[in-house]
């Protein structure tokens, strides 16, 4: 595996590790001043004391370009650092600067580089014959080296590979964690819509259509407009306190239970409400057993969705209402209303009734259709499934 992932070093970060280097070849370079003087060679010459220091030197200062120059910078201390004991360190550094890339060419390149330069360091100095019969041992100590700065780069190169993964993985993990917070939270919105229109359309549809009617005829009489204005009354104080339960699901605890829906069986009394503001609608009821609470509060929704469609758009229409289902088959719910016989009253429409409706239907796996009949009248009809 090959991998350029070197991060880019701050100031700090080169200095300290440029010191390291010069500390490793600080040792290095007194016992060679040492094993000079040890075999009866002439005092140091200028050279070791002058030469040496500034080679180490240059090569230390070319380290500080091998993040932008990797092989050229690798290759060119490797070679240099051989006249110089005191840099000893700086091509150890440059061995593993260029092995954390984990490139094996390159690699066993520089390796096979350090070893064979470090076989004409003798030559530099006047040691002895019997000193110079001992080439073998400097073959292994330099291999050795080579092997010990090729395994902490390599290791070091695992690292880094390692820790950008991690980290791609956490900021993958971040990006997920936000997405899913962000359609949940669009969910929770369209659920909130959803419930809000349910809850609120269909009052405030029967208040416009009593309104309506207070407004255009002249020829009640008292007991008609107070049957209205009551109506009114009943129909804004009932929007007012389905309102006050959506409002509070939001406000309460989420580990308390939700206050219960409206399924089923609830809707004979939304029939019998909207026939008591004036609409003029039948219920047809053989369903036999009672449906799940998802597919009974669908339903529900149902029904007042199309009850409040036609008190805005067909007032004054005869509605049907037929729910017939048994358990293992399919509860079918149709609203059939005929065409209209009074002026629409004008309502605001939010037009996405039967929008969020479909979406209420897919949930629980029903279907939904709705279309014009022949005589100018509506027909909405679901299919929902009942295991």
């Amino acid at each position: 595996m090959t991998t350029d992932l070197v991060p880019r070093l701050t100031g700090p970060q080169q200095v300290w590790r440029l010191a390291a280097a010069a500390a490793v070849g600080m040792p290095v370079w007194i016992v060679t001043g040492v094993l000079l003087h040890h075999e009866e060679v002439s005092a140091p010459d200028s050279w070791f004391l002058i030469g040496d220091p500034l080679v180490a030197l240059g090569c230390l200062a070319l380290l500080w370009w091998r993040g932008r120059f990797p092989r050229a910078v690798g290759f060119t201390v490797t070679f240099v650092a051989t006249v110089s004991a005191l840099a000893t360190g700086a091509a150890l550094l440059a061995m593993v600067s260029l092995s954390a890339r984990r490139r094996p060419v390159e690699t066993g390149a520089i390796a096979l580089a350090h070893v064979t330069a470090s076989q004409f360091v003798p030559g530099l100095y006047s040691v002895p014959a019997s000193t110079a019969t001992w080439w073998w041992a400097g073959l292994a100590f330099s291999a050795m080296t080579a092997g010990l700065a090729v395994a902490v780069g390599t290791a070091i190169g695992a690292r880094r590979v390692e820790v950008r993964s991690l980290r791609e993985r956490a900021e993958s993990a971040e990006r997920e964690q936000s997405a899913r917070a962000a359609q949940a939270r669009a969910q929770e919105r369209n659920r909130i819509a959803r419930e809000m229109h349910d809850v609120l359309a269909h009052r405030i549809s029967l208040v416009a259509m009593q309104a309506s009617v207070l407004g255009h005829r002249g020829d009640l009489t008292a007991e008609d407009s107070g049957v209205l204005i009551r109506g009114i009354a009943d129909s804004s104080h009932q929007a007012l306190e389905e309102l006050r339960d959506v409002l509070g699901v939001l406000r309460t605890d989420p580990d308390q239970p939700e206050a219960p829906q409206p399924s089923l069986d609830r809707i004979p009394e939304l029939v019998a409400d909207a026939s008591a503001s004036g609409l003029d609608v039948t219920l047809v009821d053989s369903v036999t057993g009672s449906p799940s609470t998802a597919v009974g509060r669908t339903c529900y929704r149902l029904v007042q969705e199309g009850l409040t469609n036609v008190v805005k758009h067909a007032p004054g229409a005869r509605v049907r209402v037929t729910l017939d289902g048994r358990p293992g088959g399919t509860l079918e719910v149709v609203v059939h209303n005929t065409r209209a016989t009074e002026r629409p009253v004008g309502a605001p429409s939010s037009g996405s009734g039967l929008l969020g409706l479909g979406e209420r239907i897919a949930l629980v796996g029903g279907r939904l259709a709705h279309h014009p009949t022949p005589g100018n009248g509506y027909l909405l009809t679901a299919r929902l499934p009942w295991p």
